[in-house]
């Protein structure tokens, strides 16, 4: 999820496309957290293990 936001922030500055900055900004964040909820041993959505 991160990766994927990554790809969609650079897409979208390079053709300036203001939505697929937004989202790819959005998917960084929610990937982040995700990582790091299941990094501290929480489970995330039912899974003891988020990757």
């Amino acid at each position: 999820m991160i990766i994927l936001g990554l790809i969609l922030l650079v897409v979208g500055f390079l053709l300036s496309i203001p939505i697929l900055w937004t989202i790819g900004i959005v998917l960084v964040v929610v990937g982040a957290v995700l990582y790091l909820l299941g990094s501290m041993g929480h489970a995330v959505g039912g899974r003891a293990h988020y990757y």
